[in-house]
């Protein structure tokens, strides 16, 4: 067999082919891309979330950074510990002080 038969598709001056020649032609042009998981324009779209996440919360422990999100959580949590809400230690619930 000829060398150069790898790849191509048979070329038909017959009409009734030609919407088999144009899928043929797409599907031999979809296998000759790379996939989309080595493409760096597709990877690469999004910054690197996990990186960013850790970054900015050593921006913030730098103070270099104010996530007013963290701060409300953590203003709440203090309220809460104000007004003796806190959730109890592990082995001082309710069913430990029972026991005594």
């Amino acid at each position: 067999m000829p060398g150069g038969w790898r790849g191509s598709v048979p070329r038909s001056l017959d009409k009734s082919h030609a919407t088999l020649i144009k899928k043929s032609m797409r599907v031999v042009k979809m296998f000759s891309e790379k996939p989309l998981w080595l493409k760096r324009e597709i990877v690469d779209y999004y910054p690197n979330h996990d990186v960013l996440v850790k970054m900015m919360a050593e921006l913030r422990k730098m103070g270099l950074y104010r996530d007013e999100h963290q701060d409300f959580k953590e203003e709440m949590t203090r309220l809460r510990a104000l007004r003796g809400k806190v959730k109890p230690k592990k082995g001082e619930g309710k069913r430990a002080s029972k026991r005594k």
